[in-house]
């Protein structure tokens, strides 16, 4: 406690005085501490890292549209499991997501990976605002994997995309969790786990609690934080829907497979850019190509969409000040848009110049066709942008083709090691 205090003083004015520029009356001295602690009292780190973080919310408008006026797509609203029951002992909001029940496959085909995002964030904005109310800047989380399907995961566009919200969440909400419950999770789930706390901030690992699949002791662990009178009573508590519902369906949205009528859904004919038309190349193996933009005006937007045939490119966006100064603007990694088309837009700061690069040096032995349409669009309110076409999955939870499933999921994150696990109780240990 008194290494805390001093660390506390030490650095929280230096901190305040480096990043002062950027606050707002709302940012206390809570909300410098979250950032500081987040980086282990690192006063340049932490400064790095917020200013990123106020970026990415004027890029995404996180403070403007996305919260205020932009809505979710009817199918996300219908199937993107989430909901609030109320407020647990300390007056934090008690968020239930039965993520066993997300068909993230379906909904990767029914909408573009960046309303998904965008989605994530309107509801994460939302139940950090219910916080707020009550003066608090945490929130409390039950994850319920009931019906959990490890094999969609193995599918490389949705095992991405949860990856990529995963860090979205640890680069731009430090230290908003106070606790997560994850319930009714399968044998399975202990692979997927793995794989994806690699991705995860110390601090996030240390608010997890992974309970053993049994009700009565999960709900248990659950009345000790939350009064019945503010969780359903399928978690243990007296909540119920009017016709006594216990899962309480009017406030917790519970996902399931999403119809195929969703499917591409007039992707087509909404989409107002389709005039910009696609080229199609042939990269050679070893080679790369680079598209350039100047951009002249802030606010721009650089929109992508593309596709390979039978293997996937690295993709990445560098943006090259007037200095002649480089830095990222998207990280270049491989994307598997052999797989589904991938597609993103980027807000850009003027002048600059942005390179848009595909590259295949990685590969020795093949070359990739590919098609694309990248283009500058002038400064618009609306992010949204909409893919082509993409695979469906079919894929129904097998015991038996578990190792299949590891398998893949081996091939989508390169180099990472997974753990055995011998028995049911060690996978899922009771931590409380």
């Amino acid at each position: 406690m008194f290494l805390y205090f001093v660390k506390t003083i030490n650095c929280r004015p230096t901190f305040r005085r480096k990043v002062n520029d950027v606050l707002q009356p709302h940012h206390d001295d809570y909300f410098l501490l979250r950032w500081l602690r987040a980086r282990s009292w690192n006063v340049d780190s932490a400064e790095n890292m917020l200013r990123q973080s106020l970026k990415w919310r004027r890029e995404l408008e996180v403070d403007g549209a996305l919260v205020k006026t932009w809505q979710q797509p009817e199918v996300v609203q219908l199937y993107q499991p989430c909901g609030v029951s109320g407020y647990d002992k300390d007056g934090l909001p008690v968020v239930i997501l039965p993520f066993g029940n997300l068909d993230i496959v379906g909904l990767l085909n029914s909408v573009s990976k960046q309303d998904l995002i965008r989605s994530t964030v309107q509801v994460l904005e939302r139940n950090l605002a219910l916080a707020a109310e009550t003066g608090n800047y945490e929130v409390l989380v039950i994850f319920d994997m009931d019906g959990f399907n490890l094999r969609q995961y193995a599918w490389r566009p949705a095992a991405e995309l949860v990856i990529q919200l995963i860090q979205m969440y640890e680069a731009n909400y430090p230290e908003t969790l106070k606790a997560c419950f994850i319930i009714n999770a399968p044998r399975v789930f202990a692979i997927a786990f793995n794989i994806v706390k690699k991705f995860m901030d110390a601090y996030t690992l240390s608010k997890i609690q992974i309970i053993k699949n049994d009700p009565a002791k999960w709900k248990k662990v659950l009345l000790e934080y939350v009064d019945p009178d503010n969780l359903p009573k399928y978690y243990g508590g007296n909540l119920t829907d009017p016709d006594g519902n216990p899962k309480l369906t009017t406030k917790i949205r519970q996902g399931g497979k999403v119809p195929k009528s969703y499917y591409k859904k007039n992707l087509q004919t909404t989409d107002p850019d389709s005039e910009h038309e696609y080229t199609s190349v042939s990269i050679k193996k070893g080679d790369k190509i680079k598209i350039e933009f100047d951009v002249e005006e802030n606010g721009s937007f650089l929109k992508w969409d593309f596709r390979t045939e039978g293997h996937d490119i690295r993709f990445g966006v560098t943006v090259r000040d007037p200095d002649g100064k480089e830095s990222p603007a998207i990280r270049h990694q491989r994307v598997a848009a052999h797989q589904m088309d991938e597609s993103g837009v980027l807000a850009c700061q003027a002048p600059a110049k942005y390179i848009v690069t595909f590259d295949n040096s990685y590969s020795l032995l093949r070359s990739k066709k590919l098609h694309y349409r990248v283009y500058l669009a002038p400064p618009l309110s609306d992010l949204g942008i909409l893919p082509e076409d993409a695979a469906a999955l079919v894929a129904d939870d097998d015991e038996e083709e578990t190792k299949e499933a590891n398998d893949k999921l081996k091939d989508v994150y390169e180099g990472a090691e997974l753990e055995k696990f011998e028995s049911n109780d060690k996978i899922l240990d009771v931590v409380h």
